[in-house]
């Protein structure tokens, strides 16, 4: 048995001894980088295959979207990893990702097979390589990573990793062909890795790039939203005079608002002067009526009669139809005990 500390004796310098050109390589781990495969590049072209398991469902659909169980990377960060991961940034900064990419997909079309942890039971994780004469393991791997081999050092206070031969190294190996051809287990993602790969050396239209560029911005929003807070329109509200007279924009405001005020209890339209944040409030406070809730609007007193305008059997509004029933009230004026 011998231990690697991954500071004065690294991973990576002892697979270049033991992988050997006819090796066969059997990986569980959480993640997988392509900058592993550049580091290990010259070995890992002349062996016969290897064989990774994905100790967590990575490439798949996500049967339940919490497990308790997810180590230190969530299934994006396992999947965003491919391309390198956080700790090996100094790495995707040298701008060598799309020819370490291609390299890597051609050597996984030939030699490797991908499979991802489809259940819920733990999977330990090692490194096992079989050669013509001997077997080695090395244990404590958590991913394939530059970071995990040595040659970056990532956040780990320590990353030791133990070397073990035979037979306690057979053990291994057996264990790991016993996961493999349980299909109940595991299923195949090779394609899937080839796919994302390929993505970072192929070609893009400008289009795709400004779609993922708004994507990255707004997927957050995105996702916030959601059925339970979102206007019903059952209401009828958006068959109003208040309604009909915004711009698309203030329809975009207005719909935001109301998506904001169910889920938050709060929110602040913050539109330039000139924008109509009048009318787009107004339509908000349509909705609110349309389900029979009452509104008191709290505006300074000089803009009283504005509002009041709106709510009235005047020639000069334009939502008299609507026969919006609001309240007004002055905001600087809530101490009054008495009086209008």
């Amino acid at each position: 048995m011998e231990v690697f500390d991954n500071v004065n004796n690294i991973v990576k310098d002892d697979l270049e001894k033991v992988v050997t050109s006819g090796s066969k390589i059997s990986i569980a781990a959480a993640c997988f980088s392509i900058y592993a495969f550049q580091e290990l590049k010259k070995q890992l072209e002349n062996i016969n295959e290897l064989r990774f398991i994905f100790t967590s469902p990575t490439f798949i659909a996500e049967k339940n979207k919490k497990q308790k169980r997810e180590f230190f990377i969530t299934q994006l960060g396992r999947e965003k990893s491919l391309y390198g991961t956080e700790y090996e940034i100094k790495l995707r900064n040298e701008l060598t990702q799309k020819a370490i990419a291609k390299e890597c997909a051609d050597w996984i079309r030939e030699k490797v097979k991908f499979k991802s942890n489809i259940a819920n039971d733990h999977i330990d994780s090692f490194i096992n390589i079989e050669n013509s004469e001997d077997t080695y393991c090395y244990s404590n791997i958590k991913g394939f990573t530059t970071t995990d081999i040595g040659c970056e050092k990532g956040n780990n206070i320590t990353n030791f990793v133990i070397k073990m031969e035979a037979p306690q190294s057979k053990s291994f190996l057996d264990t790991f062909n016993a996961i493999w051809s349980d299909k109940d287990k595991l299923q195949d993602v090779t394609q899937q890795i080839i796919d994302n790969i390929s993505n970072v050396y192929k070609e893009n239209s400008g289009e795709f790039i400004y779609f993922i560029s708004l994507y990255n911005i707004f997927n957050e929003f995105l996702e916030d939203i959601s059925e339970d807070y979102l206007p019903n329109e059952a209401t009828g509200f958006k068959e109003s005079v208040i309604w009909n007279t915004l711009y698309d924009f203030q329809k975009d405001a207005s719909l935001a608002i109301i998506n904001k005020l169910e889920k938050y209890n709060g929110c602040i339209l913050a539109d330039s002067v000139g924008l109509g944040k009048t009318f787009t409030a107004i339509s908000v406070i349509k909705y609110y009526e349309n389900r029979n809730k009452s509104v008191m609007v709290l505006c300074p007193k000089k803009l009283y009669e504005n509002w009041q305008t709106y709510k009235g059997n005047y020639k000069n509004n334009p939502l008299e139809k609507d026969r919006l029933r609001y309240d007004v009230l002055y905001h600087t004026d809530l101490s009054r005990e008495y009086g209008k």
